[in-house]
């Protein structure tokens, strides 16, 4: 449900079935949980294939993992699923320098494609640099449009390594593909990197297990509403509640009362039992 969609960029937002409609002052919304539902709304999952992904398979195989990035890789406040199972993360700060960061910029229209530096096709170039660009060159619609140059971060030459004819030294300034003909400019500049270094702590081995503990520590059980509360409570089951009234109120200071798994001045998020149901709740007042 929640903590993802409704505060993905910060602040707390709803999707309102209504075209053109403002955002509702006040919101209540109930979503019946299941256990996956409750686990995935206090972790994040790691996906293969992603940097998170393998940096945890590393640890898990070697017990601690080293990295150096310009950024963190987790929230602190997150705990991660990796396949069934739930760990922290230990993700600790050693020492901080500075690298050179290499950007590649792709005019799609250049007005001269004559090469200064050298030329190359597409296909002949290392699988580091198809990677990169592969998503650009491939977009025809974009030749011809305004604000042509398309830049693509490759990150520290460490990061790269011997791997790319762009970075850290440019040996081709222009690229072939499909004849269509684009300008290759590199940019540089010096930032810090961070050096962190990685260990996990398993939480839980199974999604139930996991649930479990966040049940113990945030559910309880909404009982004891008046005729009125209750069809607030109904109403925001069936597609939320959204009017400011005193019964809205007064179910929400009910809710409130109780530890939320998400909670700022004027948002949360909570898990409760009502009518032999579990539910994820999510309130704005």
């Amino acid at each position: 449900m929640r903590r993802r969609q409704f505060l993905a960029s910060g602040t707390a937002l709803l999707s309102v079935a209504v075209a053109g409609c403002a955002h509702p002052p006040v919101v209540l919304d109930l979503d019946e949980a299941t256990a996956e539902d409750i686990a995935a709304e206090v972790s994040v999952t790691v996906e293969p294939g992603s940097e998170e992904y393998s940096l945890v398979a590393s640890v898990l195989e070697n017990g601690s993992t080293g990295r150096s990035e310009r950024y963190e890789l987790f929230d602190r406040a997150d705990t991660i699923r990796f396949g069934d199972s739930f760990y922290d993360v230990s993700e600790t700060r050693l020492k901080s320098g500075e690298r050179t960061v290499y950007e590649v910029f792709i005019d799609v229209d250049p007005a001269n494609s004559t090469p200064e530096v050298g030329e190359i096709e597409y296909g002949d170039l290392p699988e580091t640099d198809r990677q990169h660009l592969d998503q650009i060159v491939s977009k025809d619609s974009t030749r011809g449009e305004d604000g042509s140059d398309i830049g693509v971060e490759y990150g520290t030459g460490e990061n790269v390594g011997n791997g790319s004819v762009f970075v850290p030294e440019q040996q081709y300034d222009i690229l072939v593909h499909n004849e269509n003909r684009y300008r290759i400019t590199i940019d540089s500049r010096t930032t810090s990197e961070t050096a962190y270094r990685y260990e996990v702590s398993e939480v839980a081995s199974g999604v139930e297990p996991f649930a479990d503990q966040v049940r113990d520590r945030y559910l309880f059980t909404l009982t004891g509403l008046s005729d009125a509360e209750r069809d607030v409570v109904e109403e925001a089951i069936d597609g939320g509640y959204f009017q400011d009234d005193d019964a809205f109120r007064s179910v929400v200071d009910r809710i409130r009362d109780h530890k939320g798994i998400n909670v700022a001045d004027f948002y949360g998020t909570w898990l409760f039992e009502y009518e032999g149901a579990e539910y994820l709740t999510y309130a704005e007042w």
